[in-house]
């Protein structure tokens, strides 16, 4: 009898990668040979809000250095538990632009939905990482309320999808809605804010990009990565399959000290971006939540920044530099 020969491995699916996140902050440091540092890197005291970082995004920080501009991004700090004047819980003044359940309207022309409060990693600097997801999530009742407050005001053209990470919700759970979505006549767009497609791009699978294909409004996909170590050839490959499904690309990045405040990063990840097809949009100031107040660059120094990526890049390449205020009609440009 003739051996059969073994099947080809099959592709993990996004699920099960998800299960195996490091939540432990010591395993994480055991991971990158830097667990004999973890009296000095690590809080003393429960910051609150828990480290989460898919396997493969840990796996491009570099191993043996604690100032690795991804660890940097998602290993708690002893800085997160001072309390520092001017950072608050809700620095963008999500709670006072609830419109319904799960609904902020801050902007004339569009609504933002809090599609769920579950991401795939946990940002330290994250401007909602003291939000009340429990009582704000537009996904519950099968989207009733959201939809119904949509349907209610002509004047929204734009739904922008948020979170967490609208992209943590499976693709039959983002189906319901864009249903709902095609059933009002004055939504024209769907914008999704996620991160997912680069800390753990196994998320773009065929289901998903069968539906992203399949949607009757134009689609633009606001990606998140703030350093070019972020993007290797899976990432690209995730956004390669987004374009291919007709989504618009673009990226926002916070601007982050000791993580991106250097002109080399900033124009290595707009190239790496543009390489993958994406284009940069905006480079946020920090958003003043309470716990990220060491990741704050200064104007001064951020608009320098700016200035260098000019001289360096062309004007597509260079993303805007915005602040985001409560109550302003719009994103501030610096």
């Amino acid at each position: 009898m003739i051996p059969a020969k073994p099947l080809p491995a099959q592709p993990r699916r996004w699920q099960q990668l998800w299960r195996e996140a490091v939540t432990d902050p010591l395993e994480l440091l055991r991971l990158l040979d830097l667990v004999e540092h973890a009296q000095d890197l690590l809080p003393s005291g429960d910051t609150g809000f828990p480290l989460r970082v898919p396997r493969g995004f840990a796996a491009k920080m570099r191993c043996g250095d604690a100032t690795d501009p991804l660890l940097l991004q998602v290993l708690p700090q002893a800085a997160e538990l001072g309390d520092v004047p001017g950072f608050t819980q809700d620095a963008v003044g999500d709670l006072g632009a609830r419109a319904a359940s799960g609904v902020l309207h801050k902007y004339q022309g569009r609504a933002l939905l809090i599609a769920t409060g579950s991401c795939a990693v946990h940002c330290r600097y994250c401007f909602r990482r003291h939000f009340p997801y429990a009582e704000e999530t537009a996904a519950a009742n099968r989207w009733q309320l959201a939809v119904e407050h949509l349907r209610a005001d002509a004047s929204i053209a734009e739904v922008i999808l948020s979170g967490g990470d609208p992209l943590s919700l499976s693709t039959p759970k983002l189906a319901e809605l864009s249903a709902a979505l095609a059933q009002i006549p004055h939504i024209r767009r769907l914008r999704i804010h996620t991160r997912l497609p680069v800390v753990l791009p196994e998320r773009v699978d065929t289901e998903f990009r069968d539906w992203l294909a399949a949607l009757p409004l134009q689609k633009v996909v606001v990606l998140h990565a703030n350093h070019p170590h972020e993007i290797d050839d899976s990432v690209a490959a995730a956004c390669t399959a987004l374009r291919a499904a007709g989504a618009t690309l673009l990226n926002q990045a916070v601007l982050l000290h000791r993580v991106n405040d250097d002109v080399d990063a900033l124009a290595a990840l707009s190239e790496r971006l543009f390489a993958a097809g994406v284009l940069p949009y905006y480079l946020h100031q920090l958003d003043r939540v309470a716990g990220a107040a060491h990741y704050e660059v200064d104007d001064a120094r951020a608009l320098a920044l700016v200035e260098a990526l000019r001289a360096r890049l062309p004007g597509y390449l260079v993303p805007q530099l915005v602040r985001e205020v409560a109550g302003a009609p719009s994103k501030l440009p610096l």
